[in-house]
C-alpha cells in the first residue's frame, strides 16, 4: 500500500505539472508555491496586499497587532442592550432576566449593516455557552435549577444591536430601536419542501409551519437583499431523554443525537427537548435562518430547502444567469460541502426571500484528477420518498449518492475579484482511520491528503465556465497548514507555508472587496508537540494570485478568532474573539480577577486611513 507521504508527495508533482489549470484564473498558491500573476488579476496583485509588519506567534494574553494599528472593545458578552438592565455581575454572571437584554455569549459569526437612516448595526451569532464561566456562581459549574437554565438558553441565539464611532471608538448604542435578542424561544416561519410535511409537525406545531428558536449559531452570511443569515450548527447537544426506554433512530444517531443528559439539562425547562416526548422536534433545527435586521418586528424564516446539517456558514453568489447560490459546509469530520442553486433569477422574483426556499441542493464530489462535479440530492438520486425527507435527512441523501467525506468543511468565501471559491478544512484525527457516522469511508484521498489530519488545509475550486450555476468545476489546494519547526515531511504544510507564517486549523474566512483573503484559525494553542512555535490562535492574510500569507494578528490566550466585517469605509474591520480562557487560563479583556468574556473588537489605522492601505 503507497505510504501516505508519498501520497502527499504525488499530490504535489500533480499540481505542479497543472500548467493548464493555472491559465485558467487559478495561480498555484496549493501545495507548491509560485509567483504567477494573470492577466487582469495583475490589478489587485500589489504589495497593499501585505502593507504591514508581520506579527509572530506568542501566547500573550491580549491582541497583538502590526505597530500602525490600534482595537477597541465594541461589545462584550454580558453587555447590556438597554438601560433598563444592570451592568455585568462578576459573581453572579447575570440572571436569565438580565441575559434576555444583553449581548449573548461565545460571539462567531457576525455581519455589518447600514440603516436608511444611516445607523450601523452588527447582526451577531451567540454560539454556546461555557459552564465553568457562566454558571461560575454554583458548586457544580452546572445549572442546578431552572433560573439557570433559562439564563443558558438566553446567552444563545442571536444579538443585534446598533454600534456608533465616537472619537475613533466604536461602541454598543443602548436603547437603540434596532436592538434586539433572538433565542431559543423566538418564532420562526419555517419554509421550503419541509414545510408541513409530517416529520416536521410536533404537540405544539400540529401542521409543522414553524419552529420555536435557534440555537448553537456558528458561521453567518448576507443576502444580497439586506438580510442576515444565521447557521445552526451542533444543534444535536441540547437533547435528551427522561425515558430511558426510549429507542432512538438510525437518523438520530446520523446527527448526533443523543438520549443521555450532558449537562445543559434544556428538557427541564422546555419538554420539547425531550425526545420521548416529542421526537420530531430535532428535525426543526440544523438549518440557515434569514433575519431582516432592519425590522425590529420581523419573523425569521428557517430554510429548509438549503438541507439539514451542521452549518457552518452561508456563502452566497449570484450566478452569471442570475440564480443565487450558496455554498455551505457541513462542520463534522467526515461529512460533506454543499451548494444550493435557485430555481428563479434574482431579477424576476419579487420577494427576494423566496429565493432560498425553491431551488435544488448539491453535494461535492472531488475528483483524483482536480476535477470535480457538484451531485444532485433529488428523490431519483437518492432513493428517498420526498423532497421534504431529502431536506431533513441531508446527511443521509448525501452518502446515498457518493460524494466525497470531507475534513470538517468549515467557512467557504468566495472571492469578488474572480471566480474562485475557498473553503476551510480544519482538520479530521479520522481521517483514514474510521468512517463517519454514517459508515461512509473517510480515506486518504488527493483533497484530503493527510491521515490523522491535525494542521488542516483550504481548498479552491473554479466553477465551469466561470458560471456558479454549473455542476461541474476545477479544484487545487489553496494552501495545507502544518508546521515546519516540528516536522520535515507532509506535516511540514506546503510550500507556502514556512516558519513565519506557520498556523493550524483554519476555521473562519472571507475575502474582503479587494480580493485579499482573511484566515481565522481555531486549533490548538498549547504551543508545544506538534504545535510548537504556532501560539495563540491567530488571522493572517492571504493573496491566492501568489499563495503568499502573512499574520496580521494575534488573539489572547485559549481564545477562538471568528467573525469578521467591515465598515463600510474600509476604515474599520470588526473581528470575533470567542471563549477567551476556556480552560479559565486567561481573564481577558477585563483582566485582574474577572470572568473572561467573548467580545468584539474593532481594528483601525491609528492615522484613521483605509485598512491595509
Amino acid at each position: 500500500m503507497m505510504s501516505n507521504a508519498t501520497k502527499f508527495e504525488e499530490l504535489t508533482n500533480s499540481l505542479i505539472s497543472r500548467r493548464a489549470f493555472l491559465k485558467k484564473s487559478f495561480s498555484i498558491g496549493s501545495l507548491a508555491l509560485m509567483s504567477t500573476t494573470l492577466g487582469s488579476i495583475a490589478a489587485y496583485s500589489s504589495q497593499s496586499f501585505f502593507n504591514f509588519t508581520k506579527v509572530d506567534c506568542n501566547n500573550n494574553d491580549t491582541i497583538t497587532l502590526p505597530e500602525q494599528y490600534t482595537w477597541n472593545i465594541v461589545s462584550k458578552w454580558g453587555d447590556p442592550m438597554w438601560s433598563d438592565v444592570e451592568e455585568f455581575d462578576q459573581t453572579s454572571c447575570g440572571s436569565h432576566e438580565s441575559q434576555l437584554k444583553s449581548v449573548g455569549d461565545n460571539n462567531d459569526g457576525m455581519e455589518l449593516f447600514v440603516t436608511s437612516d444611516n445607523k450601523t448595526l452588527l447582526a451577531v451569532n451567540n454560539e454556546y455557552t461555557n459552564h465553568k464561566i457562566i454558571f461560575s456562581n454554583r458548586k457544580s459549574l452546572l445549572p442546578e435549577n431552572e433560573e439557570d437554565i433559562l439564563k443558558g438558553m438566553y446567552a444563545h441565539g442571536v444579538s443585534i444591536f446598533e454600534i456608533e464611532n465616537s472619537n475613533n471608538q466604536w461602541n454598543l448604542v443602548k436603547d437603540s430601536k434596532y436592538n434586539r435578542r433572538i433565542t431559543p424561544f423566538t418564532k420562526m416561519e419555517i419554509t421550503g419542501p419541509a414545510k408541513g410535511h409530517s416529520l416536521m409537525k410536533t404537540k405544539e406545531d400540529k401542521d409543522g409551519i414553524y419552529a420555536k428558536g435557534t440555537w448553537n449559531n456558528c458561521g453567518s452570511g448576507r443576502t444580497p437583499w439586506g438580510t442576515y443569515l444565521t447557521c445552526e450548527e451542533n444543534f444535536n447537544n441540547y437533547f435528551s431523554s427522561s425515558d430511558k426506554n426510549f429507542k432512538s433512530t438510525d437518523e438520530l444517531h446520523r446527527y448526533g443525537v443523543r438520549t443521555r443528559e450532558i449537562g445543559l439539562n434544556w428538557a427541564k425547562a422546555d419538554s420539547r427537548f425531550d425526545l420521548s416526548k416529542e421526537i420530531n422536534e430535532p428535525n426543526k433545527v440544523g438549518y440557515v435562518v434569514e433575519i431582516d435586521p432592519l425590522t425590529p418586528n420581523s419573523t425569521p424564516k428557517k430554510h429548509t430547502a438549503l438541507g439539514r446539517f451542521k452549518h457552518e456558514n452561508a456563502e452566497l453568489v449570484i450566478s452569471k444567469d442570475g440564480k443565487i447560490i450558496v455554498y455551505m459546509g457541513d462542520d463534522e469530520r467526515g461529512e460533506y460541502l454543499y451548494k444550493y442553486v435557485s430555481n428563479e433569477s434574482i431579477n424576476k422574483v419579487k420577494d427576494k426571500s423566496t429565493l432560498l426556499s425553491n431551488g435544488n441542493l448539491y453535494v461535492a464530489k472531488f475528483n483524483d484528477n482536480f476535477t470535480g462535479e457538484w451531485l444532485l440530492l433529488d428523490t431519483q438520486t437518492t432513493g428517498l420518498s420526498s423532497k421534504a425527507e431529502v431536506c431533513i435527512f441531508t446527511r443521509l441523501a448525501a452518502s446515498k449518492v457518493g460524494a466525497t467525506t470531507m475534513d470538517r468543511p468549515e467557512w467557504i468565501a468566495s472571492n469578488p475579484k474572480k471566480n474562485e471559491v475557498c473553503c476551510c478544512l480544519t482538520n479530521n484525527k479520522n481521517r483514514g482511520i474510521k468512517t463517519n457516522k454514517g459508515g461512509d469511508k473517510v480515506d486518504v484521498d488527493k483533497v484530503n491528503p493527510r491521515k490523522n489530519n491535525k494542521y488542516g488545509q483550504i481548498v479552491r475550486w473554479k466553477p465551469r465556465d466561470n458560471n456558479h450555476s454549473s455542476v461541474y468545476f476545477e479544484w487545487d489546494l489553496f494552501v495545507v497548514a502544518g508546521n515546519p519547526n516540528v516536522h520535515d515531511d507532509n506535516n511540514r504544510g506546503s510550500k507556502n507555508i514556512d516558519k513565519e507564517n506557520m498556523f493550524n486549523s483554519p476555521d473562519g474566512l472571507k475575502f474582503d472587496k479587494y480580493g485579499r483573503l482573511w484566515i481565522q484559525t481555531d486549533g490548538n494553542y498549547s504551543n508545544s508537540g506538534d504545535f510548537r512555535g504556532m501560539g495563540n490562535n491567530q488571522m493572517l492574510i492571504a493573496d491566492t494570485n501568489t499563495g503568499k500569507i502573512k499574520r496580521f494578528m494575534v488573539g489572547p490566550k485559549e481564545c477562538e478568532v471568528t467573525g469578521l466585517s467591515f465598515a463600510p469605509d474600509y476604515k474599520t474591520v470588526f473581528v470575533g474573539i470567542q471563549h477567551p480562557g476556556e480552560r479559565l487560563g486567561s481573564n481577558f479583556p477585563d483582566n485582574g480577577n474577572n470572568k473572561p468574556r467573548s467580545c468584539i473588537i474593532a481594528i483601525q489605522k491609528k492615522d484613521g486611513s483605509e485598512i491595509l492601505t
